[in-house]
Formats: structure tokens, sequence, C-alpha cells
């Protein structure tokens, strides 16, 4: 059987998320750099696409675009899912972006002078290479001891559509992340007989907005004050707002929100419809999965609940040892060593795998311009040799 062709590109971008994106644009705009952008999907952003319904954008549409087009105003203060796709397929066609949609990459070598991209399809070679593909890569549920005996449903976030589903059920959601409280709430609307929140860590809980200004407009200035300043203020506005609700299994997190964003990744939860909710007991706070023993769930507390149905909204894994495992710039689990700038290596960048305070879609824009001025000048030195 003979060997497929390589086809050269200058700059592969891998992932036609966001991030992708925005950098694909800024080479193209400020470097004169064609990239091509290669997905596994046939659509690009595609993790947006398979969003539950009535997703909207935790941050405020108007600061979240992308590089060069804002989100349009009649998409409100937080777009909704459907809103942010029309936006991205706009940004694709407006910008003009190109894209090698439904070719999934399944490794990346570095010879002597270059980058090989293996794909399922097509072989590449590049000058440099851009990784993208974010971190919601691959859904991932704990490996919960007698969890395959579990004769309910037990589904990760990342299949969850909506609620009908699960109307009259018993429901079990784990975790405490924004993804975990929207499917309690659109469950908890009068749909599912019962409903539980099972939670390991208790979150750091903010509002959406304060008096009319959403409340991602102060953390860029936030993001500039020392962490310990951060954490107390954070804590006091969070008391203040939304009161003690360690009766009703929320108690204060031993970490503060600036210290377990930087150290852990953890992004506050949106709480203003959360919190009523928990009051009232059309939620109920629990403990954590521990894990199953036939039909019931058993819980941190050593408390057991036996639910229909068990969502859980656990997380996911960056899904890059297969592709760069075997480059030495993924860390222990599995994240990139180096996020942005420098570079991995030598014409290898890793891009949009950080969980900052200002939203990831803002990082990106700010990140894209500096990350394709370093490519491009890595390029551009090439072409000199």
């Amino acid at each position: 059987m003979s060997t497929p062709e390589l086809r050269h590109e200058s700059v592969v971008v891998v992932g036609a998320g966001p991030c992708g994106l925005a950098i694909a644009r800024q080479l193209a705009h400020q470097q004169d750099v064609d990239a091509l952008v290669l997905d596994r999907a046939s659509a690009p952003v595609s993790a947006w696409r398979n969003r539950y319904d009535g997703f909207r954008l935790n941050t405020c549409g108007y600061w979240s675009h992308l590089p060069g087009q804002p989100i349009p105003r009649r998409y409100g203060r937080w777009p909704r899912r459907d809103d942010m796709v029309d936006y991205f397929d706009s940004y694709v066609r407006r910008q003009r972006l190109r894209l090698g949609l439904g070719v999934a990459v399944t490794r990346i070598d570095r010879d002597d002078t270059r980058w090989q991209i293996t794909t399922d399809g097509q072989a590449y070679t590049a000058d440099a290479v851009v990784i993208a593909t974010g971190n919601y890569h691959t859904p991932a549920l704990p490996a919960w001891p007698g969890m395959e005996g579990y004769p309910g449903r037990l589904l990760h976030s990342a299949d969850y559509r909506n609620p009908w589903p699960f109307a009259g059920c018993d429901v079990l959601v784990a975790g405490s992340g924004n993804s975990a409280v929207d499917v309690a709430l659109q469950l908890s609307e009068g749909v599912a007989g019962r409903v539980r929140l099972a939670v390991r860590n208790p979150p750091h809980l903010v509002p959406r907005s304060a008096a009319g200004i959403p409340v991602d407009a102060f953390s860029t200035v936030f993001s500039r004050l020392p962490v310990p300043v951060l954490d107390r203020a954070a804590a006091l506005v969070s008391r203040v707002w939304f009161g003690d609700l360690t009766s009703k299994g929320l108690p204060a997190p031993r970490q503060g929100i600036y210290r377990a964003l930087l150290e852990d990744g953890s992004i506050p939860t949106l709480a203003d419809e959360l919190v009523p909710r928990i009051r009232d007991g059309r939620i109920e706070v629990v403990a954590a999965v521990e894990s199953f023993d036939a039909a019931d769930v058993v819980l941190a507390d050593g408390r057991t609940v036996r639910p229909d149905v068990v969502i859980g909204a656990t997380g996911y894994r960056h899904g890059l040892e297969p592709l760069v495992g075997h480059l030495g710039v993924l860390d222990e689990e599995g994240a990139p060593v180096v996020n942005g700038l420098p570079g991995a290596a030598p014409g290898l960048w890793f891009a949009g795998y950080e969980e900052p305070l200002i939203g990831p879609l803002q990082s990106f824009r700010l990140q894209a311009g500096p990350l394709a001025e370093d490519v491009g000048r890595f390029v551009r030195a090439r072409l000199l040799r």
C-alpha cells in the first residue's frame, strides 16, 4: 500500500473552536499567514452547537467577542446558544477563515525540519502548529465503584439536552459548577419529581449582575488585585448577597475564589436562581457521590439515596495524550505544560487551556494577537533560512 502524499501548510491550527478561530483570524489579518484550521467535527464550534437547550453565555456578550467582530447587540447581554452559533458561523464567513472539517488529527510528530500531522484522511506537514482543542474535548465521569451495576440511567451532562426525558423522575445531579446548576434549575421547574445536587466542594457563588452591571465587568480590575484581597472581598460579597447556606448543605468554601481559580481551575458559580431554589426546597443539596450499590447511590456522608437518574456534570479531559503525549509537552494530568506564550516547543503552541477570571472568550481575543505575532515571526524566520 502506498504512503499518502503529504500536503504542506505554513501553519495548521488544530481545533475550530472559538480560540482556534480567533488565532487563525489574527494570523490572516495581522501576520498575512493563511492558516488551515482542522477539526474532527463537521461544523465549527461543535461544542457550542451541542450545548443543552436554554444555554446562555455566562459572561456579558458586549465584551465576549472574538477579534475583529463584535457580537450583535440584538443578542442581548447574555446571548443564548443559538445566537452564539450564528455569531461563530458569521465569523468564519466574514473573516474568510479556511477550515478543514471532518478531519480528526490523531498524532503530531516532529522531524528535522517541520511538523508532521497525521489525520484519519489527508496527511500534512507544517512549519508551525497551534493546538487549540480546548478544555471541553472529552466528557469524563469519575470511576465510581459499582457504577457498572447501576440499573438506573447514568449520563454525563454533555449528553443532556433538555429536562423533558426526565419528567417525574427522581434525579441526582453530581457537580456544583455552572453546567450542573443549569441542569438542576431546568429539572426543578416542575419537570422532575425530585432534584438533588451532589456537591463535593462548595462552589464560590456569584451574582450574574450587581446594581444592573454584569459582574464580569469588574473582572479585569479584580484580576490585578492581590490574591488575598480578592479572596476576602469575594467572600464578603457572597455572604451579603446570598447569606449563610450552611444549613442547606452549602457552607462557605475553604479556599478563596481567586486562589481556587489559579490552583484548581475552579470557576465561580452563578447563583441568582440557584439559591432561591435551594431555600424553597425545589433543589436539595446533598454530599458528593462516593459509590453505587445496585440501585442505591452512596454519598460521602454515608447516606444512601435511590434516584432514577444520575447526571454527572463532572468535567472533561483534554484528550491530548494520543496527539502529543510522546512529545513531553503535557503535565501529569494531561494538560499543556505551557499555554499561550512562549511556545511549548519550536514551532508548537497551545492556546485556550486556561480558566481565566475574565472569561474564556475575552481571554481568547486578548491572547490571539500576541500568539499570532509569535507564530508569524517564527514562520518568517524559517523562510529566511
